[in-house]
């Protein structure tokens, strides 16, 4: 029964591409599950080992005896020296026992393999995939599901888009590429383990960031804070760690080079990027931007700041329907009260 196993593990290296050594340890694995649940009194010392042309063969530890009363765990000094010229009295030895590998079920074998293979398939897969997490990666739309998901091909994994990862007014086309923030990973009972993506979640923002600008990647410039409403608005908080660096000039490029690669991958969503203090009423006076408030009354016990602005800006800092306070009070962590000079 040995070599009716050999193809097979063949067959499942050039089709899964995978490697030969998590093939072998998952076949050899299942064989001897089965032996286990198949075989009353199975003894526990039986492996299953696969060699390098594919033959399968079972082995047991048995121990070397002047005289054989059990041949299922013992093996004569004689018989013993024949596999190993120095085999003593008392040492154990590992003898293959083809009578056990014929006992094996192939129907339940080739079954509990296949299942196996599919489950160690879904671990490499996901192994190789990892480094992708937290990172933005570029899939292609293959269908639309009922629940107004999408299905993307992401590498050779499947990823998933869902409904509330999508950005408001965004249309997307079977067979578009399309730049997705990978969320998470999970197993399925299918073949190939689910990529949950997302065009929405705000570290989509952080990582087009620093695609695009190399000064956030080498420490220079720092995103200290960042927030989104997907579609329509988000605000950024750049600090420069290196005197004389102007942060947000690095993140604008040259020309607005670096800015429009950003706004043009989110189809226009407008980006206010503002510079960050360490100061709190100086970082909520620069979060209301494009507003230019006159003063910032903090009040700690309630956590709110109080803020003037010119009655001719009321509406630009307060935003439509209140987006600007809004995004400005999540991205300072401060609430936001917007008041006119002498109210």
């Amino acid at each position: 029964m040995g070599s009716r196993f050999q193809s097979a593990i063949a067959e499942l290296i050039a089709e899964r591409g995978l490697p030969r050594d998590l093939v072998v340890e998952t076949v050899s694995r299942a064989l001897l599950d089965v032996y286990r649940r198949t075989t009353p009194n199975a003894a526990d010392d039986v492996q299953v080992v696969v060699d390098k042309t594919g033959e399968v063969h079972m082995l047991r530890n048995k121990r070397v005896v002047a005289q054989v009363e059990d041949p299922q765990a013992q093996i004569s000094l004689a018989e013993a020296q024949r596999m190993k010229p120095h085999a003593a009295l008392g040492e154990t030895l590992p003898v293959e026992m083809p009578e056990l590998l014929d006992k094996i079920p192939v129907r339940n074998a080739g079954q509990v393999i296949l299942q196996r293979i599919r489950e160690a398939e879904q671990m490499h897969l996901m192994e190789a995939f990892k480094d992708r997490l937290d990172e933005i990666t570029l899939g292609t739309i293959l269908r639309r599901d009922n629940d107004e998901s999408y299905v993307l091909e992401v590498g050779k994994l499947e990823g998933i888009l869902p409904k509330k990862e999508q950005v408001p007014d965004e249309r997307y086309k079977i067979g578009q590429r399309l730049r997705v923030y990978v969320m998470e990973m999970k197993r399925t009972g299918g073949r190939t383990p689910q990529v949950i993506v997302s065009r929405a979640h705000p570290n989509m923002i952080k990582r087009l960031f620093e695609q695009e600008v190399p000064e956030i990647v080498d420490g220079t410039v720092e995103l200290k804070a960042f927030v989104r409403e997907p579609g329509s608005r988000s605000k950024v908080a750049v600090w420069a760690r290196q005197e004389g660096v102007d942060p947000i000039g690095a993140c604008v490029g040259v020309r607005g080079s670096r800015i429009n690669n950003i706004v043009n991958e989110l189809n226009g969503e407008k980006i206010d990027i503002i510079p960050w203090s360490p100061d709190p009423a100086t970082f909520i006076s620069n979060a209301l931007s494009p507003a230019k408030p006159l003063s910032v009354e903090l009040h700690e016990d309630t956590h709110t700041a109080v803020v003037r602005v010119p009655e001719k800006q009321l509406s630009l800092a307060i935003g439509k329907v209140g987006q600007n306070a809004r995004l400005a009070a999540k991205l300072t962590g401060w609430r936001i009260d917007v008041k006119p000079p002498q109210a």
